[in-house]
């Protein structure tokens, strides 16, 4: 997968691990000590300069909510991620196996474990859980499991099985940026051109280019014999993204 590519999934991540923080104390009974509200508090924290990449400043708050809290099911995920982000994945398995552990029907879980673990290789298992998450009628944000697990039948080769979870994803979200990335590059790889071309129109509604977009947008417009316009997208390419692999490539592509 492109590294922009990469970073806006990521993005999206830490999106959905702030909606977590922002809702985690809502799980609470209604009898919470003022300890629960302020592991909330300090959770919210930890994801909020997560997403800015302080990520040290991130892990003071996130093991001042674990002091507070320590069987928040919320913190460990959280913590999970956190670990992942510094490439620590040995401890970051461990967090997601915790709050597994404590909650193991809770669909955020499920998501982000089973990701990792498809992101590991560890494909049967991650798929397991990712479509606990899908099938859960808690669930009303399906669409971010859907893409996880298409993402997953694409590492294990299974093109079509991938296809039908994006596309089941933008039924349900036809905004999500990482399920029209996706089905931009199958489109192209599947010689549907002008699916591609319509999945990047979509995408850059909700999105900005990523150095992926502009790859298969350049080679798209060139199948289409749109040769302005790969020019233009070539053109970007390099300008914004000169240190990517995908910019590497042009010099390999026939000049136009």
């Amino acid at each position: 997968m492109p590294p922009e590519t990469s970073k806006i999934i990521n993005r999206f991540s830490c999106v959905l691990l702030l909606s977590i923080a922002i809702t985690s104390c809502a799980s609470h009974d209604v009898n919470s000590t003022n300890n629960d509200d302020s592991a909330g508090v300090y959770l919210q924290l930890g994801v909020r300069y997560m997403d800015l990449g302080k990520l040290e400043i991130a892990k003071e708050n996130l093991l001042l909510a674990l002091k507070k809290d320590p069987d928040n099911t919320q913190v460990h995920n959280a913590f999970a991620f956190l670990y992942e982000k510094l490439n620590d994945y040995d401890h970051a398995k461990e967090q997601y196996e915790i709050a597994l552990d404590k909650s193991p029907d809770d669909w955020n879980v499920q998501n982000n474990f089973g990701r990792f673990l498809c992101d590991r290789g560890e494909y049967e298992q991650g798929m397991v859980l990712l479509i606990k998450a899908i099938s859960t009628q808690l669930n009303d944000r399906q669409w971010l499991a859907l893409t996880n697990a298409g993402r997953c039948q694409l590492a294990m080769q299974q093109k079509q099985s991938a296809k039908a979870y994006f596309r089941q994803a933008l039924i349900l979200n036809n905004e999500y940026a990482p399920a029209l990335l996706e089905m931009q590059k199958i489109s192209y790889e599947n010689g549907e051109y002008w699916a591609a071309k319509g999945y990047l129109q979509r995408y850059l509604g909700v999105a900005n280019h990523t150095s992926g977009t502009l790859w298969f947008g350049m080679q798209t417009e060139r199948a289409l014999g749109n040769e302005a316009l790969a020019k233009e997208y070539q053109n970007l390419l390099v300008e914004k993204f000169p240190l990517s692999n995908e910019a590497k490539r042009i010099a390999g592509i026939k000049k136009f």
